[in-house]
């Protein structure tokens, strides 16, 4: 089930704190910049001895240590003192449900398709993003950092995913059998409807996200043909953000491709592979319109968060909210699927 966390209350350990203000900054879309102060002071803090954390607290130097400034510092020194941090206090005081709509469904979810490390362009390290998972009663999550070919957000080449992989199995040695890091990669589908990574690759992964990055207002019928061949391959198991759209945010807005859509969702039903309902506000993707559409062909869906931080895999409440409202039956939702049913499902594709 996947619900919000609960507030902490005092006392409370200096590098949670940071923590659930990052956490609480992302969740509300706050300037990176300010993220990144606390996830950097969460770094310095837990590098530091806590006898020198107290002594340079009494000292009024904690603001010496790398990576802390005044605003950390407060929220270190209120901790060590056993205090809530104020700006804790105030992050989690002003903290709401993010959609008004969708909590039945939102507590049916189990899991996430698509989320990103920093090993890619996400914003944290892949065992925060397993931490928050957790908290927020995630049973799993895959973990699809991009492809060789988006180089903008430092996608990952067949050596490094290699790598990435050998961490997930260590990460999951670790966790027992509460929680499943799943791995994947979101894949950009190339021009001619080819995969970014090479099929030995694909093969080892447990699920595969399939996402259109480039040449975004390709004409009709080469974007259909694009499409309709990466959803068909047995190597894909979820087609992500398909008309590419941007509706907000810090990045403008952005139309959304010209495509066949029935004729994309009939090759999805056709081989089982779902349509991905992408949560983050500035996408919304595919509107209501297209969803309605993939209804009725008979695809089944994907309610993700596309977090590329660990306070953003809670957005999915977004996307819960548009399918409760539209009506989807959430056994079509596979994120409401536990982990061994999700993987005969991405097993039977291969």
């Amino acid at each position: 089930m996947v619900a919000t966390v609960a507030p902490l209350t005092a006392p409370v350990e200096p590098d949670e704190a940071l923590r659930r203000i990052a956490f609480l900054l992302e969740r509300e879309r706050a300037g990176t910049y300010r993220v990144e102060a606390f996830r950097k002071a969460v770094l310095t803090v837990r590098e530091t001895p806590e006898d020198e954390l107290h002594t340079r607290h009494e000292a009024g130097t904690l603001q010496d240590l790398p990576g802390i400034g005044k605003s950390t510092a407060a929220v270190v020194a209120e901790a060590l003192d056993g205090e809530l941090p104020a700006y804790l206090e105030t992050l989690q005081g002003k903290a709401k449900p993010l959609a008004k709509g969708g909590t039945e469904l939102l507590s049916r979810l189990k899991g996430d398709c698509h989320s990103h490390s920093n090993w890619s362009d996400g914003g944290s390290p892949i065992d925060e993003m397993v931490l928050t998972a957790v908290e927020l009663g995630h049973e799993w999550l895959v973990l699809t950092d991009h492809s060789p070919q988006l180089r903008v957000a430092n996608g990952l080449t067949a050596e490094r995913l290699t790598k990435q992989l050998a961490i997930v199995d260590a990460i999951n040695s670790s966790l027992g059998e509460e929680f499943r890091l799943l791995k994947g990669i979101e894949v950009d589908i190339l021009d001619d409807g080819a995969l970014d990574q090479t099929d030995t690759m694909l093969g080892q992964l447990d699920l595969v996200t399939a996402s259109v990055h480039s040449k975004l207002r390709m004409n009709r019928a080469p974007m259909t043909k694009r499409m309709v061949a990466a959803v068909s391959n047995p190597r894909v198991n979820v087609l992500g953000h398909c008309t590419g759209r941007l509706v907000e945010g810090n990045r403008g807005t952005r139309p959304q491709s010209d495509f066949d859509a029935r004729a994309v969702f009939e090759a999805c039903a056709e081989h089982d592979t779902a349509v991905e309902i992408n949560s983050r506000p500035e996408r919304r993707d595919p509107p209501d319109d297209l969803i309605e559409l993939a209804m009725e062909v008979g695809c089944l869906f994907a309610i993700d968060s596309d977090a590329h931080a660990p306070g953003q895999l809670e957005m999915k409440a977004y996307g819960c909210e548009r399918a409760e409202v539209l009506g989807i039956d959430p056994d079509r939702i596979v994120t409401t699927w536990d982990v061994d049913r999700l993987l005969e499902w991405t097993a039977a594709r291969a």
